[in-house]
């Protein structure tokens, strides 16, 4: 059994409100807190809850920096698909982060420059304090699809039909993502001081298996998180199912 430590709970709702504030005590403590961000469905709950708690208790990212694990190749920062505008909507307009510590990759352009500048942006904050995690239904994390090897670095990656599919409805009627999107790489995300992995419903119960009861493999990615010493699984008691069977 991985030594990550899993906290499990009844509802999707209170996995979001328990990761909100496992974030908020951690900028709470350390206000200079760098952020890794995920975006996707799973984290619009936790980003509410994390914006209703900062308002409520008055918690301030006015010193934290954030990084987020990436973002679609050529798509524009005010599409309504981008990652840019997801976090601008669910999380970066409602808290007093200041603008030029959110960071995203640059998507357009020299792509090999823009992914060697980010690795560079986040060794110069000192690297990341605390990194959020989804996960795919094919073991990906940030967009490092199966074969992706654990010691990558922020890259420009091929999107594989099944996440081009699962992605679809986040976009306009007759748009499709688009087939590359530059991500943090996996060992990137490896050296993160603290890794939270979030993970909600049914069809993300064999992914979270594979990636915490199998042997490490690079066709599941998530299982790379078994090499890192401080991982904490947050999830419902569908996406725990295959785990508790043991």
């Amino acid at each position: 059994m991985t030594k990550a430590q899993f906290q499990v709970f009844a509802t999707s709702q209170a996995v979001a409100e328990a990761v909100a504030s496992h974030i908020a005590e951690a900028v709470q403590s350390r206000p200079q807190s760098v952020l890794g961000l995920a975006t996707g469905k799973t984290f619009v709950p936790v980003y509410a809850a994390l914006v209703a708690l900062s308002k409520a208790k008055g918690i301030s990212f006015a010193e934290a920096s954030s990084f987020n694990l990436d973002e679609y190749v050529g798509l524009p920062p005010n599409h309504p698909a981008s990652f840019r505008c997801y976090m601008e909507e669910n999380f970066f307009r409602h808290v007093d982060l200041p603008a030029d510590r959110a960071m995203l990759p640059e998507a357009h352009g020299d792509a090999a420059a823009a992914c060697l500048a980010y690795e560079a942006a986040i060794a110069a904050r000192g690297g990341v304090d605390l990194q959020l995690l989804g996960i795919g239904r094919n073991g990906h994390i940030g967009f490092n699809e199966p074969g992706a090897p654990f010691d990558g670095r922020t890259q420009v990656t091929q999107l594989t039909p099944s996440t081009i599919a699962a992605n679809t409805s986040d976009f306009p009627d007759g748009e499709v993502p688009p087939p590359e999107a530059i991500t943090m790489g996996i060992g990137t995300i490896l050296e993160a001081r603290e890794i939270v992995l979030v993970a909600t419903g049914a069809g993300k119960a064999e992914a979270l298996a594979r990636s915490f009861l199998a042997t490490p493999a690079v066709d599941c990615p998530g299982s790379a998180l078994q090499q890192h010493p401080h991982v904490t699984v947050f999830c419902d008691d569908e996406a725990y199912a295959e785990i508790a069977k043991g």
